[in-house]
């Protein structure tokens, strides 16, 4: 693979997932931050070469690629402004706080002729890599109901997260993996019933609670549930899914599956060496991996620009329901990937 030249905006909680992936794949990268961090990271990972710089243009003059890691309301800028530089652009999830927007991003990387891909990283999880490889494989049959949970505390260290105005609420910022994965596997949305409870406004606190509720009904049929929570500072991370077909169910829950497991001291299985882990690489790795293959001359990636944008729509239509109680009807699309 060529080496890349990425420059990596933002330097939060998910740049630092992405920038040890990129230093694996051997790309020369530089951050840009509004928050002061950017040197401070760069400095984390000077023996690979990154540096900090201090405008976009600098940036941009850099690199061959972007990867937008800040927050949801400042996307469409940035990833314009880097389309419109002739980049290859990387975009944290959502895409957009709206369809219109999404699309537009959409529509400036085809006129470029250069790659948008939506960060959507649960499809490299390998719990979430099986499962929709089992469905494609047809081990069971045509997926009929399909139900996912995703559970973790309130994301109160960026007050921009409790805001509905600037990360689109719990439905569009953590919701929105689900959805995606509802519709890879189930096909396109035409109906979503939602519904949102608790806090999200500014001001939000490690002692509020938020959650969300989503029915989807597919154009095949099946329907899928989707449940989020946003919970007290003691709630640990969680997720779970159950897809039921004609043939058969899947299931997974994240808290049965541990990454080690632990062998009591001294006791050790005939031939077993170091405890083993299921996340053999960072999902983040294997993301970046086949984005990067592709703006190489490689395959298509797993997540194509279009699939960002219907994650967006089925998002803003369950922030429609939600909002007025009622259901909201999605016009069919093309078919899903799979």
């Amino acid at each position: 693979m060529a080496r890349l030249d990425v420059g990596l905006i933002g330097a939060g909680g998910i740049a630092r997932a992405h920038l040890p992936a990129w230093t694996e794949l051997g790309a020369r990268v530089t951050i840009l931050s509004t928050d002061g961090h950017a040197e401070q990271l760069a400095a984390q990972y000077a023996e690979f070469g990154v540096t900090a710089v201090h405008s976009l243009a600098e940036l941009l003059e850099r690199s061959t690629v972007v990867d937008v890691c800040t927050p949801t309301f400042t996307h469409r800028h940035l990833v314009l402004d880097a389309i419109a530089a002739g980049k290859h652009v990387v975009c944290e999830k959502p895409l957009a706080l709206s369809v219109d927007e999404a699309q537009e991003m959409v529509d400036a990387a085809e006129a470029a002729g250069v790659l948008l891909f939506p960060a959507h990283v649960v499809r490299y999880f390998p719990a979430y890599a099986a499962l929709a490889q089992s469905v494609v494989a047809g081990r069971i049959g045509v997926p009929a109901v399909l139900r996912f949970t995703r559970s973790g505390c309130y994301p109160v260290w960026a007050p921009w997260f409790s805001d509905p105005a600037l990360s689109g609420g719990i439905l569009m910022d953590q919701m929105i993996h689900d959805l995606d994965f509802a519709r890879l596997l189930a096909g396109e949305v035409v109906r979503v019933h939602a519904q949102v409870r608790g806090r999200q406004e500014p001001g939000a606190t490690a002692g509020d609670v938020a959650t969300g509720t989503a029915v989807l009904t597919h154009a095949s049929g099946a329907v899928s549930h989707v449940l989020g929570v946003w919970g007290l500072p003691d709630l640990p991370f969680r997720t779970t899914y159950r897809v039921a077909g004609s043939g058969g169910i899947l299931e997974h829950d994240s808290t049965a599956h541990t990454g080690f497991r632990v062998l009591a001291q001294g006791a050790r299985a005939a031939g077993e060496g170091i405890p083993g882990s299921p996340m053999t690489e960072s999902p983040y790795l294997t993301e970046l991996r086949d984005f990067a293959a592709a703006v190489t001359g490689g395959a298509v990636p797993r997540v194509l620009a279009r699939d960002g944008v219907e994650a967006v729509r089925i998002a803003a239509a369950a922030a429609e329901s939600a909002r007025t109680g009622e259901p909201v009807e999605l016009k069919p699309t093309e078919e899903a990937g799979l």
